[in-house]
């Protein structure tokens, strides 16, 4: 049987900034290394400024999209409604990038997600052997938005309360309907934890093979900044850290009032490291920081070096997303030797080892605060769980661990579909 040791990729993204782009960049650079060829085709609405895939791919084509008189939102009703009616700009581009791909000779394809609709419609027309990368099914559902607005109240009122609510369901079931559609289409599908494969089967009927995602350990390791410590010394700094999208679903209200428990006398600032917001929920963060007395610094798009310092420079990682698929953060935090308190939902199980790595809890405020006062109080259990994450990431969780599994599951598409 042929071994694809050389294979032709074509890859498809349209990915904002974020843990998945930096993922799909992982990925691209391990599989040009190990002697495969790998070409991009994106739309232009793909954020190529982030991590440029052509740093480590063969070639990058960008297709730009041509904005038609009705745009996309009224030909994405049809989708609401179930009516025929004809592709929308976005479909058109990747139908045609598609195409392209079609007609050369590629011998498997890799599609990673759309920013706008999470399975892409590039899926529907692709006729290649391709393996599809779906972390989650669409999870803005409207469970998530009550405990959300249970916790923090809901301050709009009226009509526009009203309107708000029609243009969530709208959006809500819009996203649904066309994710769960364009992923039909896909018959080999990767998630990235137990949880997600889980889900895509709740929700969708769809099957998925567990593919685990790795971390740049070149990038996120030790740096040795924390040397008083280590030597019984008070360190200079006393903060905690977390890091995702500031909006509801990353339970940065949960954090707050669980450090507002902490003892003021040994209460960490707490530094959220975010790259998008909602400005909104970012002064009603700051509000319940100040109602709480918790110190808090909210920094927005940082470069990767100054991310590094900070993981090594706090004492703790918190994480506390509301059913996370997966998470990156654990695994940088942990490749940094910073110990991990989160919430025991989601993919974070499958990464952080309960008094090992960290500390895992429920989704209490008295019982996260608990957690992280026992880490604040005790050294040397913190240098131990942050010793015994850098070897877990980098005896599982590296990108080359990570390169191996997708490289596997592409060549078993070829041999089964090919």
């Amino acid at each position: 049987m042929q071994d694809y040791n050389q294979m032709k990729i074509a890859v498809f993204h349209n990915l904002p900034s974020g843990g998945a782009k930096r993922a799909l960049y992982g990925y691209v650079d391990y599989l040009t290394r190990n002697g495969h060829v790998v070409d991009v085709f994106v739309p232009s609405t793909a954020n190529e400024d982030y991590l440029p895939l052509e740093n480590v791919a063969s070639s990058v084509t960008v297709f730009p999209i041509k904005k038609s008189f009705f745009g996309s939102k009224l030909s994405n009703l049809r989708y609401l409604l179930w009516v025929k009616s004809s592709p929308n700009d976005h479909e058109k581009t990747q139908m045609e990038i598609a195409e392209h791909i079609n007609n050369r000779d590629y011998d498997v394809v890799f599609s990673e997600q759309d920013m706008y609709t999470l399975s892409p419609y590039f899926l529907k027309y692709i006729k290649k052997p391709a393996v599809y990368y779906c972390p989650q099914p669409s999870r803005y559902h409207d469970a998530i938005l009550k405990v959300v607005e249970k916790r923090a109240g809901n301050k709009q009122k009226g009509l526009k309360n009203l309107i708000e609510k029609v243009k969530h369901w709208y959006a809500v079931e819009l996203e649904t309907k066309i994710d769960a559609y364009n992923a039909s289409f896909s018959n080999y599908i990767l998630s990235n934890s137990y949880f997600s494969r889980e889900s895509l089967l709740r929700n969708y009927g769809l099957d998925s093979f567990v593919s685990y995602l790795g971390v740049d350990t070149k990038l996120f390791k030790p740096l040795n900044l924390s040397q008083k410590e280590s030597k019984g010394e008070e360190p200079d700094k006393n903060f905690v850290i977390s890091v995702g999208t500031c909006k509801p679903a990353k339970g940065y209200d949960f954090l707050i009032k669980s450090l507002g428990l902490v003892k003021p006398e040994i209460r960490p600032k707490l530094v959220i490291v975010s790259n998008a917001s909602d400005t909104q929920w970012i002064n009603y963060l700051k509000d319940l920081a100040l109602q709480s007395s918790v110190e808090l610094e909210i920094k927005d798009m940082i470069d990767d070096k100054e991310l590094v310092e900070l993981y090594n420079q706090a004492k703790l990682a918190l994480y506390a997303p509301h059913l996370e698929p997966f998470g990156l953060v654990p695994l940088e935090a942990m490749a940094c030797g910073t110990p991990v308190v989160g919430i025991k939902e989601g993919g974070v199980r499958e990464s952080v080892i309960h008094n090992k790595t960290g500390l895992l809890t429920e989704r209490d405020e008295l019982d996260f605060a608990r957690a992280t006062t026992e880490l604040l109080l005790n050294h040397g259990k913190r240098e131990e769980m942050g010793k015994n994450g850098i070897e877990l990431v980098q005896n599982f969780w590296t990108l080359d661990h990570a390169g191996k599994r997708l490289e596997r599951h592409l060549k078993d598409a070829l041999k089964r579909y090919g």
